[in-house]
């Protein structure tokens, strides 16, 4: 099967990262788990669609249609649709109403389709009117500065789940299982995998690689070109 995805970060702190792709013909591929949700426009048969997507826990094979184009904004960690609560989505999505080649339906207001070179036009715009928050304690709680959010370790967690649908373990295990999948691609062994990334063994990644990419160290260090991985990319 034919599938083309780029990507790219952003510079908007809102947004994790931009993609695009498009699909030769109909299909199935491996979506690995993501700690993410995204707001995804496609088109198939002349139909335009849009929905939000929430967080995947875990790999799963996914229809992929024919003559096809995606484009999807992942958002990052903390921000959350305060309408569309992110712990309602995990595995699962909302279809946005209304969708046209140029404007959407998006809390009671028309708004023209974004693409993937404006897309932080269109995230700020959200952030603006409301429509997309961020919780600044678990934005401090993913942070590199070494200074824990004011909060009791309970309020911590209800906050994360809150605004990202999972547990901070969950995150740091779909993160390190992405991690090693993009590393054995690269050609690193899976025994330096282990050693870098702190498994405690091979079994152990191995486990980790089958639950959150569907796919094993072997097989990712051979592509196979018929069943293709959704997004990886190295953070």
């Amino acid at each position: 099967m034919g599938l083309v995805v780029e990507s790219r970060p952003s510079e908007v702190p809102y947004i994790e990262r931009v993609w695009r792709s498009r699909s030769d013909e109909a299909g199935r591929m491996m979506s690995v788990a993501t700690s993410h949700w995204e707001l995804v426009f496609w088109e198939h048969q002349g139909v335009p669609q849009a929905a939000v997507l929430g967080p995947e826990a875990k790999a799963s094979l996914a229809p992929v249609p024919g003559e096809a184009v995606f484009f999807g904004i992942s958002f990052a960690l903390g921000t959350s649709m305060p309408h569309i609560p992110v712990s309602a989505l995990v595995g699962g999505s909302a279809a946005i109403p209304e969708v046209t080649r140029r404007s959407l339906w998006l809390k009671g207001s028309a708004w023209h389709v974004p693409d993937y070179d404006n897309a932080e036009a269109f995230v700020r715009r959200m952030v603006r009117e409301g429509i997309v928050d961020v919780d600044p304690v678990v934005t401090a709680a993913l942070g590199d500065t070494g200074t824990a959010p004011d909060v009791s370790e309970r309020t911590l967690q209800r906050r994360f789940v809150a605004a990202t649908g999972l547990t901070q373990g969950a995150v740091r295990q779909i993160h390190r299982a992405r991690q090693a999948a993009v590393l054995i691609q690269e050609g690193v062994a899976a025994q330096e995998v282990v050693h870098r990334l702190g498994y405690f063994d091979q079994p152990h990644l191995a486990r980790s690689l089958k639950r959150y990419v569907g796919r094993t160290a072997t097989q990712l260090a051979t592509p196979d070109t018929a069943l293709p991985l959704s997004l990886l990319y190295k953070t």
